[in-house]
């Protein structure tokens, strides 16, 4: 087998474990009704399932790269994968609220794992070179998970088993574990770091109770003062994290990686850039079902041209990055994305399928464009040793912008309904939701005009057109 094909397979193993991680984020939105007509239990206390799933990714992604320098990549990302199975099997097996929401903590404790150690053993195997490339088949799971889980979700409840939503991560489970132990090697970092307890409980603490508190703000599931509570205890635990990691020799997160610009400029624009493109998924099945009276069959068929937009990307991503370098790319890009969200509000019951469909599949290109092109970014500048510390806090910011662009998609809607006065969303209502989530989509430019025109050159491969 050459490297090259090693790499791409490589990259196509870590692309499915994050696939089943940010699917089944969503994966039960839509079966919720069916699996509490099952459980004997109301679909309102059926969302804790989503939620617990969520918070367990926030407690343990931030020990993940410690894990990985401790005790080996390959065999925490299997483990990983071995636990996220397991959990999967349990929420099938399931019988009782109970059980269902701690099989999903369990599944949140695998794929807390599997993604940023997913990410560590490709940073570790494909070259700098290639890390574009890679990063196009990785960041495709970000954009088709949220959008393909809701759909899927009620597909298998409407037609077959609610059970077998979980059960189907079992055969690719299987499968990527055969796959990692056959062609991935066992990195691990030869100094060991002392575990940071109290850095630990300090972002579990807070980053739990900062996606809840998003996750919770605007939908009505829990009184207001309980989501502002939450945030506002995330803040100050996330604050007392901060003052702890400029004293701790090894903090769990490491935050001198925000002193490398690239690396800070792709963390800070791109936590804001996914907040506004994070509120998509919430808003557009609810657009169209609500709003327009669409079937969630034929919500399903239109948001999936998000997706396949995303995979077209694939073909020019190298090309275009290397022919205009990452800060023309993803400030032009930035603005791009962000005018396709906002064109998104002039949608209406009227606009013809096929106009929403292109609309949808035009934006995907971009925001996938964008996505690839933070993530490659992220890690262009960064030293070997610190590579699991960055993806630990990268997957830590991904993960809490995803809560606070659904939390924010929610609150607005919550407030232009209570504005315009209605007991239930129009489309207006989602019309003034779509483009202030596309101005704070915009809010990521000036972070990427910071950086230096050549930004990530070696990765991009355009030093080599730029020379004289």
């Amino acid at each position: 087998m050459t490297s090259g094909t090693r790499q791409l397979l490589i990259s196509l193993i870590v692309a499915c474990a994050m696939f089943m991680q940010n699917m089944d984020s969503t994966v039960i939105a839509t079966a919720l009704p069916v699996i509490a007509r099952s459980l004997d239990e109301s679909p309102l206390r059926l969302n804790v399932a989503i939620t617990c799933y969520l918070l367990s990714l926030a407690v343990f992604v931030p020990i993940s790269g410690w894990t990985a320098d401790r005790l080996g990549a390959r065999r925490v990302f299997s483990a990983a994968i071995v636990v996220f199975t397991l959990g999967s099997i349990g929420c099938g097996l399931s019988n009782s609220l109970s059980t269902l929401v701690v099989s999903r903590i369990v599944q949140g404790m695998g794929g807390a794992m599997m993604v940023p150690v997913g990410r560590l053993v490709l940073l570790k195997t494909v070259p700098r070179t290639e890390l574009v490339r890679a990063m196009s088949y990785v960041s495709l799971p970000a954009m088709l998970g949220p959008v393909t889980g809701p759909p899927l979700g009620g597909f298998i409840a409407t037609y077959g088993s609610w059970r077998w939503i979980f059960f189907i991560n079992i055969p690719i489970g299987l499968i990527g574990l055969l796959l990692i132990n056959l062609f991935i090697e066992d990195f691990r970092e030869s100094g060991r770091r002392p575990f940071d307890l109290p850095g630990f409980v300090l972002t579990g603490l807070g980053l739990a109770s900062l996606a809840f508190g998003f996750e919770t703000i605007g939908r009505g599931a829990v009184p207001a003062t309980l989501s502002v509570g939450l945030l506002a205890a995330g803040l100050i635990l996330t604050l007392l994290y901060v003052r702890h990691a400029k004293r701790s020799e090894f903090p769990v997160i490491d935050l001198s990686l925000m002193r490398i610009p690239t690396y800070a400029a792709a963390t800070i624009g791109g936590f804001l850039f996914r907040v506004g493109m994070g509120a998509l998924p919430f808003l557009l099945p609810l657009m169209l079902q609500v709003g327009f009276g669409l079937s969630p069959f034929d919500s399903g068929l239109l948001t999936f041209a998000s997706a396949a937009g995303a995979m077209t990307m694939k073909i020019g991503v190298n090309t275009i990055i290397r022919t205009f370098g990452f800060r023309a790319v993803m400030c032009g890009n930035a603005v791009i994305s962000a005018g396709f969200l906002f064109s998104y509000a002039f949608f209406q019951p009227s606009t013809p399928h096929l106009v929403i469909f292109a609309a949808l599949l035009a934006g995907g290109f971009f925001r996938s464009l964008q996505m690839t092109s933070i993530n490659s970014l992220s890690y262009a500048d960064v030293p070997g040793p610190m590579l699991s510390r960055a993806t630990s806090l990268t997957s830590m910011c991904q993960q809490l912008s995803q809560a606070v662009g659904v939390g924010t998609g929610a609150l607005l809607l919550f407030v232009f309904i209570a504005w315009q006065g209605e007991a239930h969303p129009t489309p207006l209502d989602f019309s003034l939701a779509f483009a202030a989530v596309g101005c704070i989509g915009m809010l990521s430019v000036p972070f990427f005009l910071k950086m230096s025109p050549d930004a990530g050159a070696a990765v991009s491969g355009r030093s080599k057109l730029v020379r004289p």
